[in-house]
């Protein structure tokens, strides 16, 4: 466990994303053959970087590449990370060909930095970044939970070239709305990634190689952005990797300095956007068992206690699970919480826990829309089946998806259009065509097209089999 209470980086998975930088160049090597300093590089073999090939080599016949091919000689296989990566950006219906959307101007972005809490740790970062970026003619890049581009800094050269492509503060970068990239992929799978040249969803992007690690807040474990390190064909190793996961813990650590300590007495639970919550009680950070972080989300919506048959149908759809079976978990989470902390006749916690989807409840019932889509990190437990989580979910995420709809802030429906769980929302996707300013409106009305046309696809296939929906 890291000083911030999150687990340390998996040793297979930091070795899978420093593989492909350590791996020997060979006179194929995508990393070699472009420069974005521009550069003459020593020519290579190969296919043209323009070509319509990625981390697999092969193109797809609707000309979107397919990662999981393996017959490119330059990288063998791809790399999990990054196929899994290319698969939801081609979900996401990225343009291989487009560039990152501005979405913030000077006045916007003076303002929202100055209220993030990464603007603490910046002092930090550029100290330990700064001459490193400048001197070796990279960029540091520091961005929010959505992927927008909060701070670029480095090289004069470097970011103009940077430029080109939109690599800029104010500018988009999730995953979702820019592909494969590794600040973007970094927030989508919340652990340091580095993303080397082809791998790269993009083709603008190819000539770049870039590094980058979430920095989460040290009390909550709630993923604030990213820090990343980008440039040329010399951050293709395996150090870089390690490098920006040393900045991100620093940042953390510098947060945890300025922050007030949380009090040891209360709970704080942590589950929107992840299937096991994190606990944190009596100064410890307990990753839950799924069935655990049902029983912790239920009691702590439910602070007056439950009884136990009412218990046993808030978290099971199976009718012939016997009261027996609830009573063994809950026998199991006493023994790993404390016999004080989960009390019983009736079920309840002790003391106050401050959840996180109760939070952006709270802000939602006060007005505060703003403050309740930056706390929302996702669906509550979003793989649960239990009743009870399954309602609190649904009416979550359709309160907070109201009020943006009603809101018709573009930056607020863009973070919720452009996540993992708002990609396919036509209905936001539809209120964010009608809010954007005429100069973003292109790729915004093509993905709604898009989706409007699968709609009408799958209803006519449904009408065709004789299958009937009411609405």
């Amino acid at each position: 466990m890291s000083a911030t209470g999150r687990d340390d980086l998996d040793e297979e998975a930091e070795l899978s994303d420093a593989r492909v930088a350590a791996e020997p160049r060979t006179e194929r090597d995508p990393a070699a053959e472009f420069d974005p300093h521009g550069k003459a590089a020593p020519h290579a073999a190969g296919p043209d970087p323009s070509a319509e090939t990625g981390p697999g080599g092969e193109t797809d016949p609707a000309g979107v590449t397919d990662p999981s091919r393996e017959t490119d000689p330059r990288t063998r296989e791809a790399r999990p990370l990054v196929a899994a990566s290319w698969r939801r950006s081609v979900r996401a219906r990225v343009s291989p060909d487009g560039a990152a959307r501005v979405e913030l101007d000077e006045d916007e972005l003076t303002a929202y930095r100055e209220a993030h809490p990464l603007s603490a740790t910046m002092p930090v970062i550029r100290e330990l970044m700064g001459a490193y970026a400048t001197d070796g003619e990279h960029l540091l890049a520091v961005c929010d939970a959505a992927g927008r581009m909060l701070w670029v800094e480095g090289h004069p050269g470097t970011l103009r070239k940077a430029g080109a492509m939109n690599f800029v503060a104010g500018a988009r970068w999730s995953e979702a709305a820019a592909g494969t990239n590794a600040p973007g992929t970094a927030l989508a799978v919340d652990r340091p990634v580095q993303v080397v040249s082809a791998e790269h969803f993009r083709r603008p992007v190819r000539a770049w190689t870039c590094a980058a690690a979430p920095v989460h807040d040290p009390h909550s474990g709630r993923v604030l952005g990213a820090v990343d390190i980008t440039g040329g064909e010399r951050l293709a190793h395996p150090h870089s990797l390690g490098f920006v996961q040393a900045v991100a813990r620093a940042a953390e650590s510098q947060l945890a300095l300025l922050g007030p300590a949380p009090d040891p007495g209360r709970l704080r639970l942590s589950a929107l956007g992840r299937d096991e919550a994190l606990l944190s009680v009596s100064g410890r950070r307990l990753r839950l068992s799924r069935r655990h972080s049902e029983i912790l989300v239920v009691l702590a919506h439910r602070p007056e206690g439950v009884g136990g048959d009412e218990l046993l149908t808030l978290l099971y759809e199976d009718e012939s699970i016997t009261p027996v079976t609830l009573r063994a978990e809950l026998s199991r989470l006493r023994a790993l919480l404390g016999p004080d902390v989960l009390r019983s006749r009736p079920y309840r916690l002790a003391g106050t826990v401050d959840a996180d989807f109760a939070t952006v409840d709270r802000r939602l019932a006060s007005g505060a829309v703003a403050a309740a889509a930056g706390e929302y990190a996702g669906p509550l437990l979003p793989s649960s089946t239990a009743p009870g989580v399954v309602r609190l979910r649904e009416r979550l995420a359709g309160r907070l998806r109201a009020a943006l709809v009603d809101r018709r802030d573009p930056g607020l429906l863009a973070d919720w259009a452009y996540s993992a769980w708002g990609e396919d929302d036509v209905l936001v996707w539809r209120a964010l065509c009608a809010a954007v300013p005429a100069a973003q409106l292109p790729p915004v009305r093509a993905r709604l097209d898009s989706l409007e046309a699968e709609l009408s696809a799958g209803a006519t296939d449904l009408q065709r089999t004789g299958h009937h929906t009411r609405a």
